[in-house]
């Protein structure tokens, strides 16, 4: 693998970045020092990547929907995303008569974008490290209430300082377990309208099957618009809003790529872990992981019955089906992947030689003990830790429990008002109403209610587990919830119409989740000390570790903040289980639409194809898309260092120009999050020619591409 190094000047000193291994914040790039990257394929200089006063590559990239990345492509406000990012948008706007989602969409004139309710994206504007203003205020010896205090008042201080009032959301973010923080500037753009996408069939190509695997053929991508008021400002949706015009858009590099080219890709990566300890690790893989994964399959198991009958239902749970079983596999295959990796055991090897400096008579006082300490907070958490994890697949998926809990107190607060203050409040909790209600499937959530009720109860050890739902007879509460004020729209809004605080004070379902929200609050009062402990021996902890080991490439975990990674175009080791389809093992880093069509099984859910595809592939029309060696691509790797919420995110070249779409990661490096594989870890990534010819000679909207560069 091709490494770059890179000297960042920390506060706190220098440091020596890796092209291939770690997520970096973009202001670091401005402080480069020593290392000439231009040798490695980067053209493009610190200031053309980040600037606060000048239009720069960080300007091209938004955080969309809040869980996935997007670049603009154009100066009217096109941006590309994944498939699967706007997937939830896309089976929002679809209907049975109307199924984008099955059979694609694409607005042939701006009038015809369809506006996505409650989607947003959000731009950096620029960030700040606070990190002496904020430690100067705190020490060791301060209490977890103390400690929060300081920081809760500094945070606010930071976000009215900097918000203008009220024109930036303000974010700031510890890091390295709350040794540094830094603050984040950002403006929100709230129209956004959905512009174009591929059948679920390209978009989806491959389903749970060929999900964290390589080869994929799969074309992740979907089209969207940022509109703004006549100023250019974030507005709601109005029919008199204009595309917005970013201050970048990214150039379309038509050059293709070969093993070793310089690649880096920018996003808002999610969440990683990387300095877990190994008792940290055995806890997930051994007891946290299995948990989420047996709840998570058997939620997957109920809604795919109710899918599987009605193509409403099948689209109105499109979207959580797809998240679940997302994080169901990669779940799974995380466990896998740490067993088969050796991961706990160089975890541990990492940790002894931690202990050999720790114990040094001048740094035993502080750093000594904290590892035993650590040790034993997660024997005491142990079983509590395996309930959060069926607790939380419970709330995700049996939305019984959660729109009444998000009601009841609403409802309450309306019973108890006079008439004008029901007048008052009336419009407010019917749009709640309307919103928690809408596309729910009542037959499938009393079913759900049984289903992750029993569960629980079956695998949670009772010294942790919630005594209210110990007690429930899982059988049958699906007729709890029907004869509950809160079973349907209709219910709920019967109560609406004719209010009684003694009803909704006995209704049968609230009583349950007031009972359930109580048991999980006494249950954190209970842990609270050894939370505390916890927080604080794993700040000791990574302060030491980056202490005891000078030489180290430390950088902070990802936190859904923007972050650049480098590295280049790769290859992946060929497993002898996989078919490839035509590729040989030399040319192991991208997959071609032959073997796309290769893949395809006439009516199977996962591997159909669409017979306008079909035929256009036959034609071999693929004109200036196709590369120089004669292959129409589709997928590619690279060895960036990414995680969720870097789906989407453009891989580019070293003037910035796209190259694609990262959108996933495969299965051998599925324990990325905790530790990174030089060997195993890589991204795959949607060929940015193969989105091109799908929107020009599939979607025939090749009015789009007439909005951006394209660079041969």
């Amino acid at each position: 693998m091709k490494r770059i190094f890179l000297l960042l000047t920390f506060m706190m000193g220098f440091l020596q970045m890796k092209a291939d291994e770690g997520m970096w914040l973009l202001m670091m790039i401005k402080r480069l020092n020593g290392v000439d990257m231009q040798k490695q394929g980067l053209k493009l200089t610190p200031e053309e990547i980040y600037s606060v006063n000048n239009s720069s590559l960080k300007d091209a990239i938004v955080q969309f929907g809040g869980g996935c990345t997007a670049e603009m492509v154009s100066k009217e406000g096109l941006l590309l995303t994944n498939h699967h990012c706007g997937y939830g948008a896309i089976a929002d706007l679809s209907t049975p008569a109307k199924d984008h989602l099955t059979n694609g969409f694409w607005a042939m004139k701006k009038s015809e974008e369809l506006p996505s309710k409650g989607l947003s994206v959000r731009f950096l504007v620029r960030m700040d490290d606070v990190t002496k203003r904020i430690n100067a205020k705190l020490n060791n010896n301060m209490s977890a209430d103390e400690r929060k205090a300081v920081i809760d008042a500094e945070y606010k201080a930071i976000q009215t300082e900097n918000s203008e009032n009220g024109k930036y959301a303000v974010v700031v973010r510890d890091f390295f377990n709350g040794n540094e923080f830094y603050y984040f500037v950002y403006q929100d753009f709230k129209d956004v309208r959905l512009v174009g996408t591929p059948p679920n069939s390209l978009g989806k190509f491959g389903g749970d099957t060929d999900n964290w695997e390589w080869p994929r053929h799969t074309v992740d991508f979907s089209v969207f618009r940022v509109y703004a008021d006549a100023n250019g400002n974030p507005a709601e949706y109005s029919p008199s809003n204009v595309p917005m015009t970013p201050k970048h858009a990214l150039p379309i590099s038509l050059k293709g790529y070969k093993p070793g080219d310089f690649a880096m890709i920018v996003g808002f990566p999610g969440r990683t872990n990387r300095y877990l300890t190994s008792y940290g690790i055995e806890q997930m893989v051994n007891k946290d992981y299995p948990a989420w994964v047996e709840a998570s399959k058997l939620a997957m198991d109920v809604m795919k019955k109710y899918m599987d009958k009605d193509q409403a239902t099948k689209l109105d749970y499109a979207s959580q089906y797809a998240s679940v079983a997302n994080y169901w596999k990669n779940r799974q295959g995380t466990i896998d992947a740490v067993m088969a990796n050796g991961t706990i055991s160089s975890k541990r090897a990492l940790e002894d030689k931690y202990m050999t400096w720790a114990l040094l008579p001048e740094n035993q006082a502080m750093y000594g003990g904290v590892l035993t300490d650590i040790k034993s907070n997660y024997a005491q958490t142990s079983n509590r830790n395996v309930e959060r994890n069926y607790s939380s697949q419970l709330q995700r998926n049996a939305k019984y429990i959660t729109l009444s809990y998000q009601l009841g107190s609403l409802l309450k607060t309306y019973a108890d008002q006079d008439a004008n203050g029901r007048a008052a409040m009336k419009t407010k909790v019917t749009d709640a109403i309307d919103k928690v209600y809408d596309k729910l499937n009542t037959q499938l959530e009393g079913e759900m209610l049984n289903s992750m009720v029993n569960l629980y109860q079956q695998k949670v050890n009772k010294d942790v587990a919630s005594p209210t739902l110990m007690a429930a007879d899982a059988k049958n509460l699906s007729l709890l919830a029907f004869s509950s004020i809160f079973a349907t729209k209709e219910s709920a809004m019967n109560f609406v119409n004719n209010p009684d605080r003694l009803k909704i004070d006995a209704d049968p379902m609230l009583k349950l989740v007031d009972g359930f929200v109580n048991d999980q609050k006494l249950a954190g009062d209970k842990f609270a000390k050894v939370d505390e402990a916890f927080a604080k021996n794993s700040r000791i902890f990574l302060d030491g570790l980056r202490k005891s080991q000078p030489e180290k490439d430390f950088y902070p975990d990802a936190n859904s903040t923007m972050r650049l990674t480098t590295g280049s175009i790769a290859t992946l080791p060929e497993r002898t289980d996989r078919k490839y389809f035509g590729i040989s093992e030399k040319n192991n880093y991208y997959t071609d639409i032959n073997g796309m069509v290769a893949k395809y099984k006439k009516g199977d859910e996962e591997f159909d194809l669409p017979q306008r595809f079909l035929d256009l592939v036959k034609k071999k029309d693929f004109g200036r898309y196709k590369d120089k060696n004669g292959y129409m691509p589709v997928n590619f790797l690279s060895n960036n260092d990414i995680t969720g919420g870097n789906s989407g995110s453009p891989i580019m070249d070293g003037y910035g120009r796209l190259l694609g779409l990262a959108f996933d990661g495969n299965s051998e490096a599925l324990s990325g999050d905790i530790i990174f594989d030089q060997k195993w870890q890589k991204t795959i990534n949607v060929d940015i020619r193969m989105v091109l010819w799908t929107i020009e000679k599939y979607g025939n909207a090749g009015h789009l591409i007439s909005e951006m560069t394209l660079v041969k």
